[in-house]
Order: structure tokens, then C-alpha cells, then sequence
């Protein structure tokens, strides 16, 4: 007999349930294994915000993981690709999570924030990470101890302006990427980190959940405009920021995301480093995760890019993701595709096609201006 497992029902972020009770009640939806809500505001007030202003939104998506034990260093550095053991205090790393082939089943963020080591993990990998990570704790003196979600949570502050909300509620702003500090505010203890960002700056406000009702007003109040998931998945897609499962997924090898920031080859051994040495060593890989801007209709994940004289059948890219950002009067299409090397060595413009319409695009060499 055959048992049917049901997956387990998403749950509701704090932020959504605080929110459900407001009028008019803003819709939820599903984004990174969690219900949160979509929109808040209209879709071009919520762009500008991310963009040129400051926005708050959920971030009751991420997952918070304390490694213990006197091997958590060497055992931790062993699992992911970027630096660990020398990760100054009050920083953080982002990292992959390779099998022993190299592919990559996973992504996360490694804090240091004394005495403690943590993993941050983004619910929809929280389970099959830990799972991962279990079968490598073998005789290691080591404990991965997940934190209540449904005790301590994170909004998030995003926009090159976020600094300015922050000042004005008298809490402390971080001058780089991926550091962190801790403050109290209204009786409230708040762990502030800033993650990594192309555009704007990004904040993370952990509080308990118990505090949300105050927190999210007061940052109202000093500046920032309430935001939804679908703008924040579009302004990352303009950001040229990948994730694990959309952009990123298990069959692609380290290199093939160009996500450099993610990798430390100096740092000593771990899962799957065998193949990402001999990727450095012995030559580039043959495809590379790209930024794009395009001209045309907003086209369907997995549509083929073509540039002109490439034999019919055969692609020269695929798109992963693509979103579309209505800005200072017109509206912008962004995408993140995975490349052929040779085809970017061309220097063609690339078409698609979106149902009966088509249209262009191009690789972005650096970040877009809004």
C-alpha cells in the first residue's frame, strides 16, 4: 500500500497575521515556503520606495539556525563555500551549499555575532538544509538549534533612504554590507543586520514577535512605505540578485551562477570544493548565470534567447526569471538568464519570444540607474 504524504499548509508571517485585521485586509500569497502579504501600497508607489526611498516589508521568511559545540567552526567550514573561520565578529557571509559533485543544494547566510554562530536560511530550505547537514555531524561536537518563528521575527527596511528611517527612530545604521549590531528601542531588543544589496541598501530588524505591532507603525511613521512581496521579487530580479530554486537551482555547478561573492578559495576544505578547484584550475565553465535588460513584452520563465545566425533548434540562453518596473513614468523589464560563454563573446543583442509577440536584449555590464 502506497501512503500519501500531504505537504504541510504554509503559515502565516507574524507581519500577515498583524495585517489580516487592517482594513482594507491586503491579499497574502505564497513566496519562500510562507503566507505574506503581496501588495500594500500601489504597484508604482511601491517600486519608488524600494528604488529611490525607503520601504518596509516582511521578512518573516527567514529562518535563524545556532550552530554550538567546540567543532562548530571547523565542521561548519567544512560544509559551506565562503569563509567561516575568520569571519570577524558582528559580520556575515554568504554562502552555497554544495554536494560531493559539486552541484548546489542550497543557500544561506553564516553570521558571527559572539558567542554566538548562526545560520540564516530561508524557510522553503530550512528542512531539506538541516537534513543535509545531519548526515555530515558524525562524531563532531556540534548542535544546530533552530529558533522559535513563532518568537522572534524579522521586517525588513529596504532603499537607499532606509539609513534615514533608522536615524530618525534613533537606531544605529551600518556602514557596510553583511555586518550586524544589536540595539535596544522602546523596551524592544533589536538585532539589526544589513544584508547584501546592488541598488539600495537592505536592512533586517529581528524582534520578537510579540513587538511587530509596535515596530511596524513606528517605522510607518519615520519615513518607510509599506511594500509586498511582488515588488520585492521584481526589484531583486532588477538587482541582479539570484536565489536557490528560481535563478539558482541543484543542477548548476558554483561558477555557472557568477556568484563570486559566495565562494573563498582559500579557505581550506569543504563539500564539493574538489570540483569548484578544478573549475578554477583548469578553465572557465561553458554557461554563466547573466543580468539583462530587455525591450519587448514581459516574456515566461524558461523562454529562449536566440541572437541572429544561431542554427534553428539550438539557444543561446534561457531566462530564469524576469520582472517588470514601472519607474519614473515608464516601465523598465529586467531579467537574470543563463548564458552560453560563446554567445556572450559575440556581442549580439539577443531576441525572444513572449506568446505571438518578440522582443530584445541585452546584457547589462553593470548595475541599472533608476
Amino acid at each position: 500500500m502506497t501512503e500519501t504524504i500531504l505537504a504541510a499548509p504554509l503559515i502565516a508571517t507574524p507581519l500577515a497575521a498583524l495585517l489580516a485585521s487592517a482594513e482594507p485586509h491586503p491579499g497574502i500569497a505564497a513566496y519562500h515556503g510562507v503566507l505574506t502579504p503581496l501588495e500594500l501600497d500601489a504597484r508604482t508607489s511601491e517600486i519608488a520606495a524600494l528604488a529611490t526611498g525607503a520601504a518596509v516589508h516582511d521578512l518573516g521568511w527567514l529562518r535563524r539556525v545556532v550552530v554550538r559545540g567546540e567543532d562548530r567552526f571547523r565542521w561548519l567550514s567544512g560544509m559551506v563555500t565562503n569563509m567561516v573561520n575568520d569571519l570577524p565578529a558582528n559580520s556575515g557571509a554568504w554562502n552555497l551549499v554544495l554536494n560531493a559533485q559539486g552541484r548546489i543544494q542550497g543557500d544561506l547566510t553564516v553570521w558571527r555575532e559572539e558567542p554566538a554562530l548562526e545560520l540564516e536560511i530561508v524557510a522553503d530550505q530550512y528542512e531539506k538544509l538541516l537534513a543535509h547537514f545531519d548526515r555530515f555531524i558524525i562524531m563532531d561536537d556540534v548542535e544546530l538549534a533552530g529558533r522559535d518563528a513563532l518568537v522572534e521575527t524579522a521586517l525588513g527596511l529596504t532603499g537607499p533612504k532606509a539609513g534615514d528611517v533608522l536615524r530618525r527612530m534613533g537606531l544605529p545604521t551600518l556602514s557596510e554590507p553583511l555586518t550586524s549590531t544589536s540595539a535596544e528601542w522602546n523596551g524592544i531588543d533589536l538585532r539589526i543586520r544589513r544584508g547584501y544589496g546592488v541598488l539600495a541598501e537592505h536592512y533586517e530588524l529581528w524582534a520578537p514577535v510579540a513587538m511587530v505591532p509596535k515596530l511596524w507603525p513606528c517605522l510607518t511613521t519615520g519615513g518607510a512605505s509599506p511594500v509586498g512581496s511582488a515588488s520585492l521579487e521584481s526589484f531583486r530580479i532588477a538587482e541582479g540578485i539570484p536565489v536557490y530554486g528560481v535563478e539558482i537551482v541543484e543542477k548548476d555547478l558554483a561558477q555557472e551562477t557568477s556568484q563570486m561573492r559566495a565562494l573563498n578559495f582559500n579557505k581550506g576544505c569543504y563539500l564539493g570544493q574538489e570540483i569548484v578547484e578544478r573549475i578554477r584550475s583548469r578553465g572557465n565553465v561553458h554557461k554563466h548565470l547573466r543580468a539583462l535588460e530587455l525591450d519587448g513584452p514581459l516574456p515566461v520563465a524558461e523562454a529562449e534567447l536566440r541572437q541572429e545566425g544561431t542554427p534553428e533548434g539550438q539557444s543561446d540562453g534561457q531566462i530564469r526569471s524576469a520582472a517588470e518596473l514601472p519607474i519614473a513614468g515608464a516601465t523598465r523589464r529586467f531579467a537574470l538568464a543563463m548564458m552560453r560563454g560563446e554567445a556572450e563573446l559575440r556581442d549580439k543583442p539577443f531576441t525572444y519570444s513572449s506568446g505571438e509577440a518578440a522582443g530584445t536584449a541585452r546584457l547589462l555590464a553593470g548595475s541599472p540607474t533608476f
